[in-house]
């Protein structure tokens, strides 16, 4: 069958040049007639170009067929990778029943580079799921100094590097990281195993707002993807880390429409990644005011795996639900440790502070302190001063308020985020009201209202009428509809605005105001009305 001997040598050849659009083309007709080896180019082919079912399919086919050949090394190698993949998919029991199967293949056969990558993957299941390392990395650590494979050394730097940022020695465990990373992009990585170890270095990034590492990384990982030829499924996870610090700077314009196409493209391959993008598609739908799409794109991120807090949260004490932020945030709170924690510490205080729980705030702003000076990045940082200047502000201590308050707007301007840096004006103008400087406080919120408006967070003023205070014409028709007890339906129909619309004029309400609800922004209505 010459044809289909030159079409497998055609799908070799391809496979080697990283062109995975031919591999198709060329081996997918051939599948049940295909020798072992070039269905494993198929395979990892098909995944690469996003077939995930196709790849998953073909790849346990792969797995039988080397057990039946009695290649039991191969057949536990793809075992391990199917682990890897199921995994990433988000459904890890299928993943551990894939590494059971790794672990009787391998039980008593000679030790091989295929017991290195089986110990990598124990280990990350394990600190996944808060488990004991050790045992796991000893046996990575002699695979990797025994056989000297470029993977199993970059496998053990990553576990080493994760466990260095778990004890908070960030320096040492981002260096460790950054060295795991030099053989991925020199290649010397499978492009499986490279994608994995991306978005781990990326997660870490990620967790403690170390957004110039992130952009970094995230520029050489589009590098690497450079070498393959047409999209892959690493180019739209790029996309999505691309798209989270396009967010934290502001970039918002035609973001929502792209983050959720990426998301959605990705949930069968990648449901973390897809998760993170619908996190941050929630994000930047909360921030505009829109409740039921923020909420939509939260339970988009809860269903692929990812906790959308704080974001849920803070849009129910938006939303004139102070004590079901509460709740939600301890519960996460209860379940987290770590960076994790962390990144949920500023917006606790928050919550807290409207609950009236001010010695639970204030103990909360300095633990989150204390994280900042462990992990020593600038976003901790600008978070952990907005917390102290929150518990300053509640507390009745304007002057110290003024003084962190105005750290952290300069922290949060340093680090190209306008809307952390609009959210503490409002809290710095209220901070300068309290001592009286009533001139620099309406300064703040004028720049408040300007960022706002440059991240199109809040709609043109609505002709006619005068604005009260901080508050544009339209934002004060919406309130004082509030204010005599209007749904926000009622207050849609009687203003010819959508549902929607209604949302997000009462987030920038909240904001401008400084307050956390619904009953708050009354109360500040009624003592001018």
């Amino acid at each position: 069958m010459p044809a289909a001997g030159g079409a497998v040598e055609r799908g070799r050849a391809a496979f080697a040049a990283a062109d995975w659009n031919t591999v198709l083309e060329a081996l997918g007709p051939l599948r049940s007639a295909l020798e072992v080896d070039d269905l494993a180019l198929l395979a990892r082919a098909e995944w690469m170009r996003s077939r995930v079912p196709e790849s998953l399919a073909a790849s346990e086919e792969l797995f039988h067929r080397y057990r039946a050949e009695g290649r039991p090394a191969d057949a536990a190698s793809t075992a391990i990778l199917l682990t890897l993949l199921w995994v990433t998919r988000g459904e890890p029991s299928v993943g551990a029943a894939w590494l059971s199967r790794a672990r009787r293949l391998l039980a008593d056969h000679e030790d091989s580079v295929v017991h290195g990558y089986l110990a990598y993957v124990e280990a990350m299941v394990a600190m996944e799921l808060g488990g004991e390392v050790a045992d796991s990395l000893e046996r990575l650590s002699r695979s990797a100094e025994r056989f000297a494979d470029p993977a199993l050394e970059s496998f053990e730097l990553v576990i080493r590097g994760l466990l260095d940022l778990r004890a908070a020695d960030v320096d040492a465990g981002f260096a460790r990281l950054d060295e795991a990373m030099l053989p991925v992009i020199a290649g010397r990585v499978p492009f499986e195993w490279a994608g994995d170890i991306y978005c781990t270095v990326i997660h870490a990034c990620h967790q403690i707002s170390d957004y110039r590492r992130m952009a970094d990384w995230t520029r050489a990982i589009e590098r690497w993807c450079e070498q393959f030829a047409g999209e892959t499924i690493y180019g739209g996870i790029c996309r999505i880390h691309r798209m989270e610090l396009l967010a934290v700077h502001g970039e918002w314009e035609g973001l929502e429409t792209r983050l959720l196409d990426e998301s959605r493209s990705l949930v069968a391959g990648n449901s973390w990644v897809a998760g993170e993008g619908f996190r941050q598609l929630g994000e930047i739908r909360r921030l505009r005011g829109d409740e039921a799409g923020a909420r939509e794109a939260y339970e988009s991120a809860r269903a692929a795996g990812i906790d959308p807090q704080p974001g849920l949260a803070l849009l129910d004490l938006a939303g004139g639900r102070p004590e079901v932020a509460w709740q939600a945030l301890s519960t996460s709170l209860g379940t987290s440790g770590g960076a994790r924690r962390a990144a949920l510490l500023r917006a606790a205080v928050e919550v807290a502070v409207a609950v009236g729980r001010t010695e639970t705030a204030a103990a909360m702003a300095e633990e989150l302190r204390g994280a900042a000076a462990r992990y020593g990045t600038s976003g901790l940082r600008s978070w952990s001063l907005h917390a102290d200047g929150i518990v300053a502000l509640a507390a009745g201590q304007h002057s110290a308020a003024v003084g962190l308050l105005e750290q952290a707007a300069a922290a949060f301007r340093a680090e190209r985020q306008p809307h952390g840096t609009a959210t503490v004006l409002v809290d710095l103008a209220a901070a300068y009201d309290g001592v009286g400087n009533h001139a620099v406080a309406q300064e703040c919120r004028a720049e408040s209202r300007r960022i706002l408006e440059v991240l199109s967070a809040c709609d043109e003023p609505a002709p006619g009428g005068a604005a009260a205070g901080p508050l544009t014409a339209r934002e004060v028709e919406v309130l004082e509809c509030v204010a005599v007890g209007a749904s926000n339906r009622e207050v849609a129909a009687k203003l010819f605005i959508s549902e929607k619309t209604v949302g997000r004029h009462l987030a920038n309400i909240y904001l401008k105001l400084g307050v956390g609800s619904r009953t708050a922004a009354v109360a500040w209505w009624r003592e001018r009305a």
